[in-house]
């Protein structure tokens, strides 16, 4: 039988003015562990994903920090492609 339990993470990006809050804010949503090196480069061997991902806040964030964001988009696209099976939903809001 196929379990059908979706967790959804609500990531709040409004009060993220550079990279070192977005990272501490990934390493609480995402429950990251203690030895994260908040960057993107430790983050792609530590993804573990919800089924649906929500990012509120996103065109300011985008506007204000366009090379993360863009830089985290890249990140959860190659990680869907990797994990297809694992597949997570992403909202951008």
């Amino acid at each position: 039988m196929k379990n059908d339990y979706k967790v959804t993470t609500i990531i709040d990006l409004t009060g993220v003015t550079n990279n070192r809050d977005l990272h501490l804010l990934f390493k609480e949503k995402l429950v990251f562990p203690d030895f994260y090196g908040e960057n993107w480069d430790a983050i792609t061997g530590l993804i573990e994903m919800p089924s649906e991902l929500v990012f509120q806040g996103w065109s300011n964030f985008n506007k204000n920090l366009p090379s993360d964001a863009a830089m985290l988009k890249e990140i959860l696209d190659e990680y869907n492609k990797e994990v297809a099976s694992q597949k997570c939903e992403i909202y951008f809001r």
